[in-house]
């Protein structure tokens, strides 16, 4: 394989044996005969696989123009460019005319979707020799004024044609169909997989907008009211509570970021806990021990909050005596682990399978259910809330958190944190 691939031998040898695993699902079945055509193929599959790879970020012209750089090397093509379904996002190789008008040749690829191969034909507006956008490499100097052929093949994600691959050849190369076929699968896969991301960013976001619409509207009565009732005996506090109260809700409708740090939501649960203290008075005692080492580690955005809400709702309120919330932040080496603690009434763990199901019935709320399938899905399946309970026991909450997992990054906080006690 020529070096102007740009794949390193090592990656290339990594990413051949995910093409192989892949075969199946790209449709590839090695024939009987022409061992060495098959073998060629299976290099160009080796190099489509990494060319494709910033179609992972979607069918744009930043990352069409990364893939067609390296994929005419690898296809040994005059020109390659990356359609949609309307115009060419981009082009590697010599113009002489064929850019403009190869979105003629690609609407069969497009309308059909199937690979097709023209008849050969020269340049559209022989001599001169036009503009050039190649790569300067070897074919560039004796491609002007060739008679070339066209083979385009369809990109397909679930059945629907979003663009296409064209690739440029001599009339007299060996037919490379099936390398254009093979190299568009792979891209077809990237976009596939591109869906996918996006797809699962809108879950994620939905998860979160759910949780912002469960904040309590008795929450906020009820924090407004105890902030009305210091107006006249206590303004100084009632001060305080309002800017806890703004705080707290600047926090939870925040737009920016998936993720925060563990100082930021602890510390919007302080704000929380201090606008529910207002309300229960000495009824509500609350125990932080709180690592410092595990601050900065980044975790879910409104991970922990609605655990802390679900603790004072069951351990406090309906009860005539006091109620107990305690919460832990401990460093584990490469995890932090959060405890989540309360006294109160506790739950049939029936019940709570059940809620974590999303089956507890509509008083139930989504929190629990929600915060464990997003830390499933950020983490891994071994990440889920691990609860111990039982009627009339409390209930204990554990969230272990990976300090470092790729793509899991805190937004900028907004404000500092506040010191936390050791």
């Amino acid at each position: 394989m020529s070096g102007q691939a740009g794949v390193p031998l090592a990656v290339c040898a990594l990413v051949c044996g995910g093409a192989a695993v892949l075969g199946a699902v790209l449709g590839r079945l090695a024939g009987a005969g022409e061992p060495r055509r098959q073998a060629g193929r299976s290099a160009v599959g080796c190099v489509a696989a990494a060319a494709s790879e910033p179609l992972r970020n979607g069918l744009g012209e930043a990352a069409a123009r990364k893939a067609v750089r390296a994929l005419r090397p690898a296809l040994d093509a005059v020109a390659v460019c990356l359609t949609d379904t309307h115009a060419v996002l981009a082009w590697d190789g010599p113009d002489e005319g064929r850019r403009a008008e190869v979105m003629r040749h690609v609407r069969r690829a497009l309308d059909e979707g199937r690979t097709v191969t023209t008849a050969p034909a020269p340049a559209p507006a022989p001599g001169g020799r036009g503009r050039h956008t190649g790569t300067g490499d070897h074919r560039d100097g004796d491609a002007y004024g060739a008679v070339l052929r066209v083979v385009a093949a369809p990109l397909v994600v679930e059945g629907r044609v979003l663009g296409a691959l064209a690739v440029h050849v001599r009339a007299d190369a060996a037919d490379i169909a099936p390398d254009v076929a093979e190299a568009a699968r792979w891209c077809s896969a990237r976009l596939e997989l591109a869906g996918l991301d996006a797809l699962r960013t809108r879950l994620r976001n939905a998860e979160t907008r759910a949780l912002r619409a469960q904040i309590s509207p008795h929450f906020i009565f009820n924090s407004l009211a105890a902030i009305a009732s210091f107006v006249r005996t206590d303004p100084e506090r009632a001060r305080e509570l309002l800017l806890e109260f703004a705080d707290f809700t600047r926090y939870s409708f925040r737009s920016s970021g998936d993720f925060t740090t563990l100082a930021e939501e602890l510390h919007s649960i302080e704000r929380y806990l201090a606008l529910v203290r207002a309300r229960f008075g000495d009824r509500l005692a609350v125990t932080l021990r709180i690592a410092p080492e595990v601050l900065p580690v980044a975790l879910p955005f409104l991970c922990l909050q609605p655990l802390v809400e679900n603790a004072v709702k069951h351990g406090v309120e309906g009860r005539a005596d006091h109620g107990r919330v305690t919460i832990t932040a401990a460093d584990e080496g490469a995890q932090a682990r959060v405890v989540i603690e309360d006294d109160g009434a506790g739950m049939d763990p029936v019940r709570l399978r059940a809620v974590l199901r999303g089956d507890g019935g509509p008083r139930t709320g989504i929190g629990l259910a929600n915060v464990d399938e997003r830390l499933r899905q950020t983490y891994g399946a071994a990440y889920g809330l691990v609860m111990e309970t039982a009627p009339g026991a409390g209930m204990r909450i554990t969230v272990r958190i990976p300090k470092y997992r790729p793509g899991v990054r805190a937004a900028p906080a907004d404000a500092a944190a506040p010191p936390w006690p050791a």
